[in-house]
């Protein structure tokens, strides 16, 4: 499942266009059903979470196009605007990729974000 993002204080940002939600859309029954889970409620959480992100623009990370496609190298080169948006953000990704490791940017996982907003309702 790919839901790549970026954690800004407490908004989400995601480069508009890049197709994030509609991948992790279409891989997410499987991987729910895998693990003995509802895909129908899974999927109704990505609806909700996709209202919350904000689309950004690549006015916002378009300069760091060159950049985070060097840091990428050959692992995954569609994935430049995910890392450039964190560039320009200066945040961390969100994501289950592991082509984002050794980029230069933290990421962090769907276990992690939920670890993280559990420590902050405390």
């Amino acid at each position: 499942m790919r839901v790549d993002a970026h954690v800004v204080g407490r908004e989400v940002a995601t480069p508009g266009g890049c197709g994030r939600f509609a991948e992790a859309e279409e891989h997410l029954p499987a991987l729910v059903i895998k693990r003995g889970n509802d895909p129908g409620q899974a999927l109704a959480f990505l609806h909700t979470l996709g209202r919350l992100v904000e689309m950004i623009g690549s006015d916002v990370y378009g300069e760091f196009e060159a950049e985070a496609r060097e840091r990428l190298g050959q692992r995954d080169p569609e994935d430049w605007p995910i890392l450039a948006a964190a560039l320009a953000l200066g945040c961390p990704i969100w994501t289950e990729d592991t082509d984002f490791f050794g980029c230069g940017v933290a990421t962090w996982t769907s276990r992690s974000v939920q670890m993280f907003l559990r420590g902050r309702q405390k």
